[in-house]
């Protein structure tokens, strides 16, 4: 809590806390931060704590990593008290060779993140604050397919996103082309 407003840190699982956030949004200003590695150190230890190897993730964050989360909830950008900050950050995660992991990580656990440092941030505070993650170039109406191919992201990003977009009323679905729904982000 900061004076009056309310800060929720969730890194993962926006829809198990959709409920608590519209709620408190009847009284209170929330703010909900939600962390993207755009940077990640792995480090290995073993069971006595000793460093392995160290490693830099070839995976990086991009905004429309949020869409994964948002997807369950996206309505809380439309609530009155509510806003939405993203932390672009450069991060520490451990792990340790023990065996108890899971089978993707051949066997590591994950005993520590840690933050190392926050490069950059974007607030969110209505949905006019999502437009220019809208292509300003793409044709109207366009698919999804389009919409993967002008951000460079994947498809299935692209699908999360456009749902987000249509459920905060940035954008409209105005028909379909084959099997193809065709969105517009023209006021309506």
């Amino acid at each position: 809590m900061r004076g009056r407003k309310l800060i929720e840190i969730q890194t993962a699982n926006f829809g198990a806390i959709k409920n608590k956030i519209k709620n408190l949004c009847t009284n209170y200003p929330v703010r909900l931060v939600y962390p993207i590695y755009e940077e990640k150190w792995i480090l290995t230890v073993d069971e006595n704590g000793r460093i392995l190897r160290k490693r830099k993730s070839p995976k990086k964050g991009t905004i429309f990593d949020l869409f994964n989360e948002l997807i369950r909830c996206p309505w809380l950008i439309n609530e009155k008290n509510f806003s939405l900050e993203v932390l672009f950050i450069k991060a520490e995660e451990i792990r340790c060779q023990d065996g108890k992991g899971s089978w993707r990580r051949k066997g590591l656990s994950i005993k520590d993140r840690k933050l190392l440092d926050v490069n950059h941030s974007i607030i969110f505070n209505n949905k006019e604050d999502f437009l220019p993650l809208i292509h300003k170039d793409i044709p109207q109406p366009f698919t999804n397919r389009m919409f993967s191919q002008y951000l460079d992201i994947t498809i299935s990003q692209a699908t999360r996103a456009t749902y987000c977009f249509k459920k905060m009323k940035c954008i409209k679905e105005v028909g379909k082309k084959g099997n193809a729904i065709l969105y517009s982000k023209d006021p309506f």
